[in-house]
């Protein structure tokens, strides 16, 4: 059972959200909202796995820095919407995992054949803690932002209402 922590405001270069602090038992998760979602219909919602190497390293080797700095504008743009950042390195499999992948990666194996190839499950990761954050916050449906259709099936299993899916396209 997610639990809420505490909250504040935050401004961002793409607006000013709520900053909310869970806590599962396990590990803490972040939601930061914007504007009014409670009882709302096909809110923009972008569920954001953590990556050490983009987003305290700045590493040009993924994009996952990019689609973050996409999904806030594109709430910006709404002028509503959820980021769930969840505590779940490597497709949740660890940072040890990402380092000892990614010579397979660079040779042209996806992440997850990569973290397959040297002996970690393609990906970990569980949806659950997004999917008790948007009950808690009383959202009706989501229009999910993500390249990733498994994670709208995950929301879906847990009784979310994903409305439709918006994919993220970063321009190299």
């Amino acid at each position: 059972m997610i639990v809420r922590l505490a909250e504040r405001a935050l401004k961002t270069r793409f607006g000013n959200f709520r900053e909310i602090l869970y806590y599962d038992g396990q590990s803490e998760s972040i939601a930061l909202v914007m504007g009014n979602v409670e009882a709302q219909e096909n809110v923009f919602c972008r569920i954001h796995s953590s990556c050490i190497s983009a987003h305290v390293f700045n590493s040009i080797e993924c994009d996952c820095r990019e689609q973050m700095e996409m999904s806030q504008a594109m709430i910006e743009q709404k002028g509503q919407g959820i980021i769930i950042y969840l505590d779940q390195e490597g497709k949740g499999n660890g940072h040890l995992a990402l380092m000892a992948s990614i010579k397979h990666k660079q040779a042209g194996l996806s992440q997850s054949e990569a973290y397959e190839k040297v002996g970690f499950e393609a990906d970990t990761r569980s949806f659950r803690p997004a999917a008790e954050i948007l009950s808690e916050l009383k959202v009706k449906s989501v229009v999910l932002l993500t390249n990733n259709a498994e994670k709208a099936e995950d929301l879906r299993r847990a009784s979310i209402i994903v409305s439709d899916t918006k994919e993220i396209t970063i321009s190299k």
